[in-house]
């Protein structure tokens, strides 16, 4: 098993910043890729940015230029710097992780709400 903890978020005003990070830790692991998805009230989970162990990046069309998806292979950490934040960023932000322990499976974190308001 492997489990991402996640730290960051909270509340900041519109045209503010943000940082979140998220660990994985467990035994015999390997990461294929780590990224980030939101859920707004009411809408369904989508993704916001994802980093392949190739360096392959996919990021949401309304993030792009904002939001920059990072990682700590070292430390199996990825990290997302969120700028220029607006209202409709609004949602509680999900830790994922392809990893392969015996088999391949997907992994969540347990969530981190960001609230962009004045």
């Amino acid at each position: 098993q492997v489990q991402l903890v996640e730290s960051g978020g909270g509340l900041v005003q519109p045209g503010g910043s943000l940082g979140l990070s998220c660990a994985a830790s467990g035994s015999s692991f390997t990461i294929n890729a780590m990224g980030w998805y939101r859920q707004a009230p009411g809408k369904q989970r989508e993704l916001v940015a994802t980093l392949a162990n190739g360096g392959i990046t996919n990021y949401k069309d309304s993030v792009k230029g904002r939001f920059t998806i990072s990682r700590d292979f070292a430390k199996n950490t990825v990290y997302l710097q969120m700028n220029t934040l607006k209202p409709d960023d609004t949602a509680v932000y999900f830790c994922y992780a392809r990893a392969r322990t015996r088999y391949e499976n997907d992994y969540w974190g347990q969530g981190t709400q960001v609230t962009v308001s004045s």
